[in-house]
């Protein structure tokens, strides 16, 4: 099963109760369904459920992420390409052996860390938000490793390598993107 963006939602809230990973999830649904209106026009509510379902495992069982989150996505009969998008984000950082093989899967790579370094740099922007947010400020954060400190910076730069692009052709698409979930 493919499942709708409200069913998707539905799973996800099986198993995180938590605002902050609502939150983070809704964000990186967001962001997705951005880039896929440009890298493939017609899937965008595929890509916003792989945002969704990426961290499923995340809250309850952070030690086998990835891993049991393949288990919990089958257990509710979700798509095999459900399961190998969300859970290739976690290539080479968690034990999962789906590597992420598409433009799709490389930039929900990319982008599941990058996010939250984003948001808590917008977080201490007089605003608040991504709407004023430019390159120089989370480049200047984003050298600062111990600002945001779980926002893996290797995993980052590894993702916009990934896709071919320099890290700062993927902070700034990245806070556009952001700019688009803004408020969710």
């Amino acid at each position: 099963m493919i499942p709708t963006p409200a069913e998707a939602q539905a799973i996800l809230e099986k198993y995180n109760k938590e605002a902050y990973h609502l939150h983070h999830a809704r964000v990186v649904s967001g962001v997705m369904r951005h880039f896929a209106a440009e890298y493939d026009p017609g899937r965008e509510e595929f890509w916003a459920v792989v945002g969704l379902l990426h961290d499923i495992d995340f809250e309850l069982y952070p030690e086998e992420h990835c891993v049991k989150g393949e288990e919990l996505l089958r257990e509710n009969g979700v798509d095999e390409s459900i399961i190998h998008a969300t859970m290739s984000h976690g290539y080479g950082i968690a034990p999962t052996p789906h590597a992420p093989e598409n433009v799709m899967e490389k930039i929900l790579f990319a982008a599941d860390e990058l996010t939250g370094l984003i948001g808590a740099v917008a977080i201490m922007r007089p605003s608040g938000s991504v709407s004023d947010l430019e390159l120089p400020s989370v480049k200047k954060k984003y050298k600062d490793k111990k600002f945001a400190a779980g926002c893996s910076r290797e995993v980052i730069a590894r993702g916009a390598e990934e896709l071919g692009w320099t890290l700062e052709e993927l902070i700034e698409r990245t806070i556009l993107a952001m700019r688009t979930v803004e408020g969710l």
